[in-house]
């Protein structure tokens, strides 16, 4: 629970640079009519009624509280850091040389609040009650302390690089505003970690040219994940909608019985109804099972422990059961629990789904109590959360901000459809974030349409997810899959693997980049959703979609990179490419080689490193395009056979999907195209052989393929013979 707090003033200096200073409007911040925001000398800032805070930001970041650094000195050293860090353009900031030029966010500013409580707290319990006698003894003891990683018994089993690079640099911006602080600050001789950055402390190397060091999911967990997430929304959801709108309805009381039908014996009636209509008794939650024997009202061995006894009040038009009818009531409750026996009261008779497996046809679920019910509303709108991420690719900011109404769809050309979502760039944004749509994929925009159900009548302007702690929806949601529900509808099971939404947007730039060779999802079109980025970036090309595209193209580069560097290595070793293009590649990488012995020959004692022939593979890189089952090296249009063949000689890209590689003078291919080329030549095979006598051209057709096929895998297994 957040607790609300009362901005209570406390004495300020009066020679603080932001004595009496009124936040909200020195921030910019824009407040409801009537609200005050909070004023420097409060010992809490609460900026919740702030207008335009994202909406992924929890309530208690939105509040800056200073009362737990326990020296009152160092409480306004705190609040002067807080409010330099918002406030760069500050007169008196702007003069520090080492102050951050960049405001900061609430949130930001809470998170290095945190640390600096923590900091000085830190040196409080040491017997340090003044800045000016801490010492570079200090910053590296606390840095390193902090660092500290423990097991569940508080042994030290390691060092948390992260989060001493976050304590470092409190410590030394806290040297950086020294000359901003008036009750308290650091001697003007502490240069903390003699002045190196708190990266460097921490032992963080920053990866190449900025390289994306954010890990994608592995595929072992990415494909149950997805595939669980897109069953849920696609077979599931009518269902589990349907079963909501049951509950909800028969939860409220049946219409009151006739005066004339009193006591006991219309809950009789009600007990004996459901003999006739063999309708067993609802069964309690296990809950209110232990409830009753705690109080003692039932024997543990008592049969009528797990009936719930209110439902049949309720049927009757009662708000909840009398126990003082439970003994004339026993006898016939007692008949009725040999008719009729007792189950879960949700889920009966449900309809039959096809399992996720794909093996034969099951009740989407097996009878459940009224909490279950809420379980599979909160694991579908887990499941929308993770389709819409994974295959949008849009940032936990940008999904926090869809709401009701969002959806919008047009038709461009009759019968084709183009889906988009309506919401807002918060990243790099003025505060309230920039409006923005995002062209996505008919699974995305039925994902966001699900949510949309499951809020139910809700005013358009109501958002679908707003704030929400994924790590922990996530391990639900895989727990769920996992266990007994999961299992009988044929999910496969989810390994344990770390999985966050920005690595799902990481997942699909590597995946769009890598196309073949990458997949997406088995029940996801990997093209169809290429087209969907591309479409959004064309529509808006200053959008958050083209950011997500430019990510792409980064991979597409270092991709194509990868693989000319890998293919020069195994030219080296003897294993040639195939194909009419072959000759020319292989040519290309002579001239490397050559360009590298003239290189050696004139420095001898320099090594040449990965990166130096990456240089000179990068212009033959930049020409690689992708096919199913070849690689296409467009370095010359006009001698591009699918140009030719389309009649579009000045485009500057080839049509992979008209790609003849067998013909293309530019195309080759390689061992790890064998697969592909191997199918194929089984496939032909298969169809030759159920083909009949009258189908005579059909089978010349499906011959010469067959021949072309094999010709093919024989170069493929010759030039790869030649390095064995």
């Amino acid at each position: 629970m957040i607790r609300r707090h009362t901005a209570v003033s406390t004495a300020e200096p009066l020679s603080s640079a932001f004595a009496g200073l009124a936040l909200c409007p020195a921030v910019g911040f824009a407040l409801p009519p009537g609200q005050a925001g909070p004023v420097f000398g409060q010992d809490v800032w609460d900026f919740s009624q702030v207008t335009g805070l994202p909406a992924y930001m929890k309530t208690a970041d939105r509040i800056l509280d200073f009362t737990p650094i326990r020296n009152p000195l160092w409480r306004v050293v705190a609040k002067e850091y807080a409010a330099a860090l918002m406030l760069p353009g500050h007169e008196r900031v702007r003069e520090l040389p080492k102050a951050v030029r960049t405001p900061h966010t609430v949130q930001t500013c809470n998170l290095k609040l945190k640390e600096t409580a923590r900091w000085l707290n830190w040196l409080t319990s040491h017997g340090i009650s003044r800045l000016g006698d801490v010492t570079e003894y200090h910053c590296t003891a606390y840095v390193a302390e902090r660092a500290r990683r423990r097991d569940k018994r508080g042994e030290v089993i390691g060092q948390q690089s992260p989060t001493m690079a976050r304590a470092a640099n409190v410590v030394i911006e806290l040297a950086h505003y020294r000359e901003l602080f008036s009750t308290d600050r650091y001697a003007v001789d502490l240069q903390p970690f003699g002045g190196r950055a708190a990266s460097t402390v921490a032992g963080l190397r920053r990866t190449r040219n900025g390289e994306n060091s954010t890990p994608v999911v592995p595929d072992e967990a990415l494909q149950p994940l997805l595939g669980a997430a897109l069953y849920m929304v696609q077979v599931l959801a009518p269902h589990i909608l349907a079963l909501r709108d049951q509950v909800r309805d028969l939860q409220q009381p049946a219409p009151s019985p006739a005066p004339r039908v009193r006591g006991v014996a219309v809950l009789e009636e009600v007990v004996r109804r459901r003999i006739a209509e063999a309708r067993p008794l609802d069964r309690l939650p296990q809950g209110r099972i232990t409830l009753r024997l705690s109080k003692g009202t039932f024997a543990p061995e008592d049969p009528l422990l797990q009936v719930s006894l209110d439902s049949l009040a309720r049927e009757a038009g009662r708000s909840e059961f009398n126990y003082r009818h439970l003994p004339a009531l026993r006898p016939v409750l007692l008949r009725a629990l040999d008719a009729v026996g007792v189950e879960q009261p949700w889920g009966r008779d449900a309809a039959t789904v096809i399992r996720a497996d794909e093996q034969g046809e099951i009740p989407w679920t097996a009878p459940i109590p009224e909490d279950q019910v809420r379980t599979l509303e909160r694991q579908l709108r887990t499941a929308c959360i993770i389709v819409t991420a994974a295959v949008s690719g849009m940032r936990i900011s940008e999904i926090a901000e869809l709401a009701v109404g969002c959806r919008l769809t047009e038709e461009p050309i009759p019968g084709m459809v183009r889906y988009r979502l309506a919401s807002k760039v918060i990243k790099g944004q003025p505060l309230g974030g920039t409006d923005d749509e995002w062209i996505v994929t008919e699974e995305v925009h039925r994902a966001v349409k699900v949510a949309e159900d499951l809020m139910g009548s809700e005013e358009p302007g109501t958002l679908l997810f707003g704030n929400f702690a994924f790590n922990l929806l996530y391990k639900r949601f895989r727990r769920w899959v996992n266990g007994p529900s999961g299992q009988r509808l044929g999910l496969s099971p989810i390994p344990e693997h770390q999985v966050s939404l920005r690595m799902f947007r990481r997942t699909l730039a590597m995946a769009l980049a890598y196309r073949p060779g990458g997949v997406l999802a088995t029940k996801i079109a990997l093209k169809h959703v290429s087209v969907a980025t591309t479409e959004g970036y064309a529509n808006r090309p200053g959008g958050a979609q083209s950011r997500l595209l430019a990510e792409v193209t980064a991979e597409e580069q270092q991709r194509n990179l990868d693989l000319t560097l890998a293919e020069y290595r195994k030219h080296q070793q003897g294993i040639q490419p195939s194909g009419p293009g072959a000759r020319d590649l292989v040519k290309f990488f002579d001239s490397v080689d050559s360009a590298l012995h003239e290189q050696t020959k004139k420095a001898p004692h320099v090594v040449l490193n990965d990166q130096q022939i990456r240089t000179m593979l990068s212009k033959r890189a930049s020409s690689l395009h992708l096919g199913v089952a070849n690689y296409c090296w467009f370095t010359d249009p006009s001698r591009a056979l699918c140009l030719k063949l389309a009649q579009t000689p000045n485009a500057k890209k080839p049509l992979i999907g008209m790609c003849d590689s067998t013909r293309c003078p530019q195309a080759t291919h390689h061992a790890c195209h064998r697969p592909v080329w191997a199918e194929h030549q089984t496939t032909t095979k298969v169809f030759l052989g159920n083909l009949g006598r009258g189908h005579r051209a059909e089978r010349e057709r499906l011959e010469a393929d067959l021949a072309r096929c094999e010709h093919v895998l024989a170069e493929i297994d010759s030039t790869a013979g030649n390095g064995a």
